[in-house]
C-alpha cells in the first residue's frame, strides 16, 4: 500500500472521528515538536562549526572565514537549491498574501543549511529568521498534506514560527506573541490555542535537548528604580533613532553589494569586506550574543580581546568610542552579509545593536558623573528591547523576549516604556516594519483592510473573459452585424492582423444604423470604433484595476499584455468573484 492511499484512509478516518478544531490543535503540537527540533538542530550545528573554527590558530586567517561561509552558501543557493535567499520573514508574508500560504518544501531544510554555514563561519546575521522560515515551511506543508484550507494553513505557518522562536530562545511567550505580531494578522481564541501549544512544545524540546545551553540568559542583579524613569524615556527615543539608522543602513549596504551580478565574485568581495571589518572589530563576528553576555556581566573591557588592533583597551572613554563604532558598523556588516549571498536575519543584529545602545547610554552617563549612576546591565537589556521594537515594529515581542531571558518581570515597566517610545519614534520616520515595508509599498501585502486583503487574493489573469468576438478595423458594418447575430455579448473588440487592439464597438454605437442596408455596405468598422477609456495589464494589482473602473465609470476594460489583446475584464465578474471569496472566507472562519 503506497503513501497516498494510507494518507487518504487516515484523512477519511480523521473526518469521521476527530473534529476539525481538535485536529488543528493536534497539528499545532506536531508542528511545535518539529519546529523545536529544527531550532535545536540549527543552533547545535552553528555552535559546532564556530567551536571548531575557534580551535584553530587563525590570526589573520580570521578574515577568510566569512568568505568561505558566504561562498558555499551562495553556490548552494544559486546552483543546487536554486533559491533566492533574501529576507526570509518577508518571503513568508508574501507567501501568505500572494501564494495562498503555500511555502515550498525545500524551505523546510534549505534555510537551515545555508544560514548554518553563513553564521557558523562568521556571517554577521542571526539565525532567528531562517529558523522561522523553516518552522513556517513545516507548518505550511503539513497543512497541505492534511488538506487544510487557506486560513488553516496560515495558522499552521504561525504555529511553526512560534515554535521556532520559542525553541531558539527558550521563550514560549515571546514565540507566541512574535507569531501574532509579525506573521499573522487575525487571531481568534480558537486560533490562539494551537499557537500556544506549538510555542510551549517548541520551548520544551529546547529545554529537554539543550538544557541551559540557550542563546543567552541573564539573572538580574540590579533593581528597577522609579527615579530612573526619565532616563528610560530618553533611551527609548535614542533607540528609536538607532533603529531607523539600523534599517536604512542595512538595506543600503545590502543593495550596494547586491549590484555585483556574478554570485561567486559577489560572495568573495562581500566576504572579504566583512572579514576586514571583523579583523579590526571582532564583535561583528557571527550573531554577537557573546558580546552581549560580556556587557551584561560587566566585562566590557574584554569585548575586543580577540581584535588584532584593540585587544588591550583599558581607557573607558576609548572603550565607549570603539563600542560606538561597532554599533555603527554592525548594520553595514549585516547588509554586506545578506547582499553578498549569505543567509540570515536581522533579529539578532537588532538585539546586538540595542544592547550596545543601552550600554553606551548608561556608560557615558556614568563616565560624565552627572550625579546619578545608572545600571549598565539593566540599560543594556532594555536597549535591546528598544531597538528590536523599532526595527521589527513588534513592541510586545521585544518586551516579553527580554522579560523571559531575564527570568522575571523586574524590568517590565522600563521595558514597556522604552519599547513604546522607540516604536513611536521609529514609526514617525518609517510607517512599516523592516519585513513588511517593501511588500506594502508594492501592494503585495495589505494589513488591517479586509476589502483590500480580499481583492489582493484575486488575480486579473484568472478573470479575463475571452468569449468576445473580435473584428478587423477594415471590415464592413454588414460583417459586424453578422457577428452580432452570433455573439451573446454586446461588446466587440477591434483588432488588426497582429492582434493589437485598435478600439472597441458596442451595440449602442451601431444601434441606429445596423439595419440600414446602405450603411451596412458603405460604413467600415474603423469609423465606428472608439478608444477604450483605460486598459488593464494581467500583472496589475486588483486595487489598481478597481481604481481604473472608478475613474472611468466603465463596466468593461480590455486586457493588454505586451501590446497584444487578451480579452476583457468586467466589473460584474470581479464583484461575483469577490462575493464568492468572501463567503468562502466566512465559512472557513466559522469551521
Amino acid at each position: 500500500m503506497n503513501f497516498k492511499s494510507l494518507l487518504s484512509k487516515f484523512l477519511i478516518w480523521r473526518i469521521r472521528h476527530i473534529r476539525t478544531k481538535n485536529f488543528i490543535i493536534i497539528l499545532g503540537g506536531v508542528i511545535g515538536l518539529l519546529g523545536g527540533l529544527a531550532a535545536v538542530t540549527l543552533k547545535s550545528a552553528v555552535h559546532f562549526i564556530q567551536n571548531s573554527l575557534l580551535g584553530l590558530d587563525y590570526s589573520y586567517i580570521y578574515i577568510f572565514f566569512p568568505v568561505v561561509g558566504i561562498l558555499i552558501t551562495a553556490l548552494l543557493a544559486n546552483y543546487i537549491l536554486k533559491e533566492r535567499l533574501g529576507h526570509g520573514i518577508t518571503a513568508i508574508l508574501y507567501s501568505i498574501s500572494k501564494k495562498s500560504s503555500i511555502i515550498s518544501r525545500t524551505k523546510m531544510y534549505s534555510r537551515m543549511l545555508t544560514s548554518g554555514l553563513t553564521v557558523g563561519f562568521g556571517g554577521s546575521v542571526g539565525l532567528e529568521a531562517p529558523i522561522v522560515v523553516t518552522g513556517s515551511a513545516i507548518g505550511s506543508n503539513i497543512g497541505r498534506l492534511m488538506h487544510l484550507n487557506y486560513k488553516q494553513r496560515t495558522l499552521m505557518i504561525g504555529c511553526g514560527a512560534a515554535a521556532a522562536i520559542s525553541g531558539i530562545f527558550n521563550s514560549p511567550i515571546a514565540g507566541l506573541i512574535f507569531s501574532i505580531e509579525v506573521i499573522l494578522t487575525d487571531v481568534t481564541i480558537a486560533a490562539f490555542i494551537p499557537l500556544l501549544i506549538a510555542s510551549v512544545i517548541g520551548s520544551l524540546v529546547s529545554m529537554l535537548l539543550l538544557g541551559e545551553d540557550v542563546l543567552f540568559s541573564f539573572d538580574l542583579t540590579d533593581p528597577f528604580l522609579a527615579s530612573d524613569f526619565g532616563f528610560y524615556l530618553l533611551l527609548g527615543a535614542f533607540c528609536g533613532l538607532i533603529s531607523y539608522y539600523f534599517t536604512n543602513t542595512t538595506l543600503f549596504a545590502e543593495k550596494l553589494v547586491a549590484k555585483i551580478k556574478h554570485p561567486v565574485i559577489k560572495a568573495i568581495i562581500g566576504g572579504l569586506g566583512l572579514g576586514v571589518l571583523m579583523l579590526f572589530f571582532n564583535p561583528l563576528y557571527g550573531e554577537g550574543y557573546d558580546t552581549i553576555k560580556l556587557l551584561l556581566n560587566g566585562q566590557a573591557s574584554e569585548v575586543l580581546s580577540n581584535s588584532q588592533f584593540f585587544a588591550e583597551v583599558s581607557d573607558q572613554w576609548l572603550l565607549a568610542g570603539l563600542a560606538f563604532i561597532v554599533l555603527l558598523l554592525k548594520p553595514i556588516a549585516t547588509g554586506v552579509t545578506i547582499g553578498a549571498g549569505g543567509n540570515g536575519g536581522i533579529f539578532a543584529p537588532s538585539l546586538f545593536v540595542g544592547g550596545i545602545t543601552g550600554f553606551l547610554f548608561a556608560q557615558v552617563n556614568n563616565l560624565l558623573d552627572l550625579g546619578r549612576t545608572l545600571s549598565v546591565s539593566n540599560f543594556t537589556l532594555v536597549g535591546m528591547c528598544g531597538v528590536m521594537s523599532g526595527v521589527l515594529h513588534a513592541p510586545l515581542t521585544a518586551i516579553f523576549l527580554i522579560a523571559e531571558i531575564t527570568s522575571g518581570y523586574t524590568l517590565f515597566l522600563p521595558l514597556m516604556i522604552v519599547s513604546a517610545v522607540a516604536f513611536s519614534t521609529n514609526s514617525y520616520f518609517q510607517k512599516h516594519s523592516f519585513y513588511a515595508a517593501n511588500l506594502i509599498e508594492s501592494g503585495d501585502l495589505i494589513q488591517n483592510d479586509k476589502d483590500k486583503q480580499l481583492l489582493s487574493l484575486m488575480s486579473i489573469s484568472k478573470l479575463i473573459e475571452k468569449d468576445l468576438l473580435t473584428i478587423h478595423p477594415q471590415q464592413t458594418l454588414h460583417e459586424l452585424v453578422s457577428l452580432v447575430k452570433k455573439s451573446k455579448r454586446n461588446i466587440f473588440p477591434v483588432v488588426d492582423e497582429e492582434n493589437v487592439l485598435q478600439g472597441i464597438i458596442t451595440l449602442d454605437d451601431i444601434r441606429e444604423i445596423m439595419f440600414d442596408p446602405e450603411s451596412q455596405k458603405s460604413v467600415i468598422v474603423e469609423s465606428l470604433m472608439h478608444k477604450p477609456p483605460e486598459t488593464v495589464s494581467p500583472s496589475e494589482q486588483m486595487q489598481e484595476v478597481m481604481s481604473k473602473f472608478e475613474k472611468t465609470g466603465a463596466w468593461n476594460l480590455p486586457v493588454i499584455s505586451e501590446g497584444q489583446y487578451l480579452g476583457i475584464v468586467s466589473k460584474s465578474r470581479i464583484f461575483n468573484t469577490y462575493r464568492t471569496k468572501l463567503k468562502r472566507q466566512q465559512k472557513e472562519m466559522s469551521s
